[in-house]
């Protein structure tokens, strides 16, 4: 099996917040499964708990939820190389209030609640580790995040193209288009004006 991302990936990501020896990293990938989603899937649904702590291997991942007028709003995309988790309700195991849904046929790495929380209390420093990461995906979701607020909608667009280099050619326009809180039809024309 060769994907973009490997499990190598994830342990040199993890070790990039504290130390693992080789006992630790084979106890952490006995407790790691690969999970294969079609694009359209949830790795999340809003209502339900969430399952997994994931790193993808292969695939965009976006996170979304339905406004008060019924509207579907993507507010984040994840991509290769990274890790996917409703974080806060995955930990409390109490359910979701957003989407985690698959954009592209995705391949993953999961962990699930008990395995995870095994690894908690068997890995000494592993809460370090996890809280590091944790405040790692927050930061750069905000950095990725904060300068679509104040700009007019083409700098969103080329704001989101710096951000998201990769992503443009791989992802539905219409997720674009409710990630920078424009219409599909301003974002065709924001596109054609640029090129």
């Amino acid at each position: 099996m060769r994907y973009l991302y490997t499990m190598e990936a994830m342990i040199n990501l993890i070790l990039q917040f504290g130390d693992l020896n080789k006992q630790q990293i084979d106890f952490l990938l006995s407790k790691v499964e690969v999970l294969e989603l079609k694009r359209n899937d949830y790795l999340s649904e809003a209502g339900k708990v969430p399952r997994y702590v994931a790193f993808v291997l292969e695939g965009v991942f976006r996170f979304c939820y339905y406004n008060n007028k019924s509207e579907e709003i993507t507010h984040y995309f994840v991509d290769e190389g990274n890790f996917v988790v409703d974080n806060e309700k995955f930990e409390s195991q109490i359910a979701a209030s957003e989407y985690i849904q698959a954009v592209t046929d995705s391949k993953v790495l999961v962990f699930n609640k008990k395995d995870w929380d095994e690894i908690s209390n068997t890995i000494l420093d592993w809460e370090m580790i996890k809280a590091k990461i944790v405040k790692k995906c927050l930061t750069l979701a905000m950095e990725r995040r904060s300068p679509l607020v104040s700009e007019d909608a083409t700098t969103r667009y080329l704001s989101f193209i710096d951000a998201f280099p990769n992503l443009i050619n791989r992802i539905p326009l219409s997720y674009v288009a409710s990630y920078l809180g424009v219409t599909q039809q301003s974002l065709s024309r924001i596109r054609r004006n640029i090129r």
